[in-house]
């Protein structure tokens, strides 16, 4: 435990009152944001993208399931993986116990990755989740939305040096790195009205953050995230944790 300032209960009470001020500030641009989000232009999708379901093929707009709103993760699951990467993994910790919290407000939750189905259901019972999950392997819908890459897209990021991190974890889904980082993750957001399907929202990166609650946890511990200068990502799955 590194060194910290110690004070009083007077002073702590004094510098909280200080920082409650602008968390609320935060929270009230929050506010803002998401109601841009909500703001945003909707586009018509026009291609005709198919998924395979556990119930056999399906449409965009079937993924819906009796509701007017769909929210889609793309989890790196590529059709060389032999297990969903950790990250995505973590995050798939959090989707699974919120769908039917989103269910009940009128919005479906899915994941999509392009490994075959019955891989990725196969994946699902070990990790215990019950969230729907399709692959959209033989259509563009992963690529479309930038979450898919060549391999000449990454030649420059290839030849400049592999990060330890990205070995790591190419190595705990049983590909090598080229099968690990042509699959990107993402999420993006779609409304059905009236029989056509509207996306209206995507991101990815740290816009995909509000899904990795261990990290707003981590946050609001004494020591953060504590990353810094770590040369292997701390992060696993939560079956592989007694491993290590």
């Amino acid at each position: 435990m590194r060194e910290h300032r110690v004070g009083t209960q007077e002073e702590f009470q004094a510098a909280r009152e200080e920082l409650l001020v602008q968390e609320k500030e935060l929270t009230r641009r929050g506010d803002e944001l998401a109601q841009k989000r909500r703001d945003l232009p909707w586009v018509r999708v026009e291609k005709d993208y198919r998924f395979e379901t556990e119930g056999g093929t399906a449409a965009l707009a079937d993924l819906f399931a009796g509701c007017s709103q769909l929210l889609v993760y793309h989890f790196m699951f590529g059709p060389p993986y032999e297990a969903g990467c950790p990250v995505c993994s973590s995050i798939a910790d959090t989707l699974d116990p919120n769908a039917v919290h989103l269910k009940a407000r009128d919005v479906t939750l899915i994941c999509s990755s392009r490994a075959p189905v019955d891989k990725l259901l196969a994946y699902r019972e070990r990790m215990g989740w019950s969230f729907d999950w399709v692959c959209a392997g033989g259509s563009d819908f992963h690529r479309d939305l930038g979450f898919q890459y060549t391999e000449e897209e990454l030649a420059p990021f290839l030849r400049g040096g592999i990060p330890a991190t990205v070995s790591q974890m190419a190595e705990a889904c049983g590909t090598d790195v080229l099968g690990y980082v042509s699959e990107g993750p993402g999420l993006s957001c779609y409304a059905l009205s009236e029989g056509t399907v509207y996306r209206t929202y995507v991101t990815t990166a740290r816009g995909l953050e509000p899904a990795m609650a261990y990290y707003g946890l981590l946050d609001r511990a004494p020591l953060g995230r504590h990353e810094e200068g770590e040369e292997a990502h701390w992060l696993r799955r939560h079956d592989d944790y007694e491993e290590t």
